[in-house]
């Protein structure tokens, strides 16, 4: 074993035979981005030595998925979770396993490039799939955001008052559904809406006692509150990830041939670890879940069975 920094480590190892060393239930999330079965032999260049072959046989693939996923198990703790990434061409294998094991799974779609101008003769491939797995009715979950595009920023916070720009929020219910039944004076103007309101009176008259009420300027308008930009940390997650792109797209330098941008790594192990947690990579390439871990104040168990990974992981971390 390795020990890159105090909380993150390195076993070098075939991870069929490693992950029977780690403690049960000890791991609060794992990120397992083993070979797509891409029938390709990826290297970091035409001169590089560094990367691995990833041509399998159906049944062959089939057999080792299974078998990593059964020696992850036991490992996980029970309000953990494993999230595993795959092509979205080549999710049916995995997918199959991972609902074998796992009761409750949620894919998320990684839209990781704009575009594929270079492709003449099938639709270009720009999803991946990392699948949210868990056993458990109430896994770790943390709530983060992403942020809200430029465009959608002008059109929308485009109101403003003492404390800023600001946004219209609905509180009246939609015309199908019906809300609570009330009537309500703001601007020496009754508002009593036909389909009601969505919040209790009391928190109306909280929004106005604040000046969280938008004064409309047509008569008959609706009620709207203010939504500052200042108080606005983004939109809340959802299992769509497309402000984050590929290396290729993307600043950041290239350490390995299939290596993940950092901030899909942050963002996955702040969705589901805590501060302090451990996190597994059982084929880590070149460390980018340790970095991001030593980022997030998480400890971090990297395995990887390429020796030239080692030093790779050491330059980034170390």
């Amino acid at each position: 074993m390795e020990i890159i920094s105090e909380d993150v480590k390195f076993i070098l190892g075939n991870c069929l035979e490693v992950l029977k060393t780690i403690d049960k239930n000890s791991v609060e999330l794992i990120y397992l981005d083993p070979p797509f079965d891409s029938n390709r032999i990826y290297t970091l260049s035409s001169d590089s030595d560094v990367g691995f072959i990833d041509k399998w046989d159906d049944n062959d693939y089939e057999e080792f998925i299974k078998k990593v996923i059964e020696l992850c198990l036991p490992v996980l703790k029970t309000d953990g979770t494993l999230f595993f990434h795959i092509s979205a061409d080549r999710m049916f294998i995995p997918e199959k396993i991972l609902r074998e094991n796992f009761s409750n799974i949620q894919p998320i779609f990684w839209k990781r490039c704009r575009s594929k101008n270079n492709v003449k003769n099938k639709l270009g491939a720009t999803i991946d799939i990392i699948f949210k797995c868990s056993n458990s009715k109430k896994p770790i979950f943390n709530l983060v955001y992403q942020s809200k595009d430029e465009k959608y920023l002008k059109n929308s916070y485009n109101h403003s008052d003492e404390r800023g720009n600001y946004a219209l929020g609905h509180i009246v219910t939609e015309p199908l559904k019906k809300g609570y039944m009330y009537e309500f004076e703001f601007n020496s103007v009754v508002y009593n809406p036909k389909s009601g309101w969505r919040i209790k009176k009391e928190e109306l008259q909280s929004l106005k006692d604040d000046n969280r009420l938008h004064i409309p300027k047509t008569k008959g308008s609706k009620l709207y509150k203010k939504i500052y930009l200042s108080e606005n940390p983004g939109k809340p997650c959802t299992d769509l990830w497309d402000d984050i792109h590929s290396l290729a797209q993307g600043k950041e330098l290239r350490k390995y041939p299939t290596a993940k941008p950092e901030s899909l790594l942050e963002r996955i192990i702040e969705i589901g670890s805590g501060e302090g947690g451990v996190v597994l990579d059982p084929m880590c390439g070149s460390g980018t879940t340790g970095k991001a871990c030593k980022k997030l104040g998480r400890k971090c168990i990297m395995i990887d069975q390429n020796e030239e990974v080692l030093e790779i992981i050491k330059e980034r971390l170390m």
